[in-house]
């Protein structure tokens, strides 16, 4: 939730949205057409940030916070978007805290506090490549990805409808880390352990969690609350202009439609993005979604790693009992019940 001051004269109104845009907080001002809105904002590069206003403001006072050194070398303003120049480009993907006060002509003021992470234009390619649905303590529901390409992972979230938390829900947003082309990175859905360290450097083995293994990269989602659902999930990866980089839906029914409205949603929003579709090319239902049933806390969902990816059910497995490889190559052998 990005969190906004708006103030138009003596009148303070604190609020949040999801998305938060100028026809959202004019309704909260009961439909004023005058306000200085605060529309939003974005990491265009690795040392530029822009911010959008409805009305053209000036800057009078602009502060950073970060664990890197961030110096401004100008600031662009006079119009409706703010543009800031850094000195140097930071790290992809590197955590900022902004403090923004803008003032337009008529000298209606607007304190922005937003978080959000540098511009990452190297975000490797990758796809899901193993999926756990079942938690026994201490072996964890996780996900795994497999890198095709090398890159940084600054930024890129891993997003999934269908858990009891929110119809979408970015689950985890990865720091700053450079990765190579074929590495396993699997996201550990709970962290119920002592030891379970988040693997940001070179050595795999630094985790010691269950599901740990020196030839996978380990990453923590914090506390113990149930992220995924075995009866139907959407599981994806988004980059920082909500790009689906991989996708997958999961469901244990073979239905003609999906049971809940976010799941339709999710299956849209996937197919639009040409990450996730029907055997006949359509948009997924439960029937084209890869099927969970008989899978255990050893019993995992796999992609097929010796075929391309084709966004559809057709490249996913049930492995056997004892089958599940976080951080290695997926096990071949198949399921059957």
């Amino acid at each position: 939730m990005k969190k906004y001051f708006l103030v138009l004269g003596s009148c303070i109104l604190l609020g949040s949205c999801s998305t938060p845009d100028a026809a959202n907080i004019a309704r909260m001002l009961g439909g004023s057409s005058q306000a200085l809105l605060y529309i939003n904002h974005k990491a265009v590069s690795e040392n530029e940030i822009r911010f959008e206003f409805s009305r053209p403001v000036t800057v009078k006072n602009l502060t950073f916070e970060s664990k890197e050194d961030i110096s401004i070398d100008s600031i662009e303003d006079g119009s409706t978007t703010v543009k800031i120049k850094l000195r140097k480009s930071l790290p992809p993907g590197t955590p900022i805290k902004t403090d923004l006060l803008a003032e337009d002509e008529k000298k209606n003021s607007i304190n922005v506090l937003v978080s959000y992470r540098s511009r990452n234009d190297r975000m490797p390619s990758l796809v899901i490549n193993e999926i756990r649905t079942e938690n026994t303590k201490p072996k964890c529901e996780f996900i795994e990805f497999k890198t095709l390409s090398a890159g940084n992972l600054g930024g890129m979230r891993v997003v999934i409808h269908g858990n009891t938390n929110a119809t979408r829900q970015t689950i985890y947003e990865f720091s700053p880390v450079e990765v190579n082309a074929g590495e396993y990175i699997v996201l550990n859905l709970r962290t119920v352990e002592e030891g379970c360290v988040d693997e940001t450097g070179e050595n795999l083995a630094e985790s010691s969690g269950a599901n740990s293994t020196a030839t996978g990269r380990d990453f923590w989602v914090p506390g113990s609350s149930v992220k995924m659902h075995k009866a139907a999930s959407a599981i994806y990866v988004l980059d920082q202009d909500d790009n689906v980089l991989t996708a997958v839906m999961i469901s244990d029914s073979a239905e003609e439609r999906w049971a809940k409205d976010y799941l339709v949603t999710a299956a849209e929003f996937l197919f639009a993005q040409n990450a996730w579709k029907s055997a006949d090319g359509g948009i997924a239902g439960p029937a084209d979604a890869v099927r969970s049933t008989g899978t255990t806390n050893t019993r995992t969902i796999c992609r097929d790693e010796r075929t391309a990816n084709t966004g559809t059910a057709a490249d996913w497995y049930v492995t056997v009992t004892s089958g599940a490889t976080p951080g290695r190559a997926n096990n071949v052998n198949r399921y059957s019940n």
